[in-house]
């Protein structure tokens, strides 16, 4: 019991520690260089839209003012669209914009499909309907395709915070800085592991079709490009800003997708298993291990409680860990006085470890493909729901 117990606390140390210095030191010590100069390449603009009629004009508005010379194709794929985001696409009258107008929802993954068959473009720019960017972010963007070795690039997400609860301030903050902290490393040393899905770009020589119902695109695309023999990089200067969910009830959803979508992206892929994955170590640190990290803390839990009876030390700890958790789940309805900014790290710690234990439950149990239609609601993240 006692080797179970520091089995645990070594693969937690492991995973929060221990892998993220490691990047840090490889990134500082073998930092892999890449050019960036002037590209003269054909873009093509593809966002997916699905019932975003509070947020489509501006986007489409941010879209078409882009010059002719940066983006020569902007394709808009209304997946399903029941609200009025049909008629404000149709309302723009830029000689660079193709239309695909579904009747029926179909996914994100199949109408970026639609978008990527229509494209032209020698570099894909895939936007969301969210996010804000500036004309230079793009160009930022293309010009580091000068590097043949690029196949994906990815710009820098900025926050913009609204009015958030503890727990969601302590996941857009600290967690957030600390996750994007991992990414920079990452990239430095070879890549990340996925992009900001609402603001990259590609090679389109090297896209491959999402397969359908896939819920993490902005993942498979950059592994799928990796996996060609070209980096992904990040580009600090090409910037975009987002809103994070306000609520921690919003974030728990969004988490349990993303990690739900892990599980998927390995069940489709399962050489990310394997040394064929250039990046294995990598993914396996950053995301398997995420993954099972919460049954590892259960197993921590469990054993320091059955062993509290025997010795002190592990009466100490035993308590130590019921403490954190109580802190956690009481700061996830209360503000908790005096230890607040500990209490929402706590509480952010505890829902994301349980949105892994969901995403596992939602993978194996839904019923039919994993689904998802996205819902923008103006001055929020987008609203995820699923569909069997």
């Amino acid at each position: 019991m006692i080797d179970m117990f520091f089995i645990s606390l070594a693969a937690l140390i492991y995973t929060y520690i221990v892998y993220p210095l490691f990047m840090f030191l490889m990134a500082q010590l073998y930092p892999k260089r890449w050019e960036k100069a002037p590209y003269p390449a054909s873009v093509s603009a593809i966002m997916a839209v699905s019932n975003a009629e509070h947020l489509v004009e501006h986007q489409l508005q941010r879209l078409t003012s882009l010059p002719a010379s940066q983006v020569q194709q902007i394709i808009v794929v209304s997946d399903g669209s029941t609200d009025r985001t049909n008629c404000i696409l149709q309302g723009s009258s830029d000689p660079r914009l193709y239309l695909v107008l579904l009747s029926e929802h179909h996914g994100k993954a199949s109408a970026l499909n639609r978008g990527i068959s229509m494209a032209t473009g020698e570099i894909l720019f895939f936007v969301d309907v969210r996010p804000q960017f500036e004309v230079h972010s793009v160009s930022h963007l293309i010009e580091n395709f000068a590097d043949p070795s690029v196949g994906c690039v990815t710009g820098e997400l900025e926050l913009r915070k609204t009015t958030h609860d503890g727990a969601a301030s302590a996941v857009s903050g600290l967690y957030w800085r600390y996750e994007q902290w991992i990414r920079m490393n990452e990239a430095a040393w070879d890549s990340p592991l996925g992009v900001y899905g609402g603001f990259y770009a590609a090679r389109k020589s090297l896209v491959d079709e999402f397969p359908d119902g896939l819920l993490l695109d902005d993942m498979f695309q950059p592994l799928m490009i990796m996996s060609k023999g070209y980096r992904c990089v990040i580009d600090k200067a090409a910037r975009a800003v987002d809103i994070w969910p306000s609520e921690i009830r919003d974030e728990f959803l969004r988490k349990v997708r993303t990690l739900a979508g892990n599980f998927q992206l390995i069940a489709h892929s399962p050489w990310l298993l394997t040394p064929r994955n250039r990046l294995f170590l990598q993914f396996f640190s950053h995301k398997i291990a995420r993954l099972i990290a919460p049954y590892f803390l259960i197993c921590a839990l469990v054993t320091s409680t059955m062993l509290a009876f025997s010795r002190h030390h592990w009466l100490v700890l035993a308590l130590l860990q019921w403490g954190f958790w109580i802190l956690a789940a009481a700061a996830l309805r209360h503000r908790v006085p005096v230890v607040h900014r500990l209490a929402s790290s706590a509480s952010a710690f505890l829902v994301l470890n349980c949105a892994a234990v969901m995403a596992l439950y939602k993978f194996l149990f839904t019923q039919g493909p994993l689904h998802k239609i996205w819902v923008n609601a103006p001055g929020s993240s987008a609203q995820l729901q699923e569909k069997g």
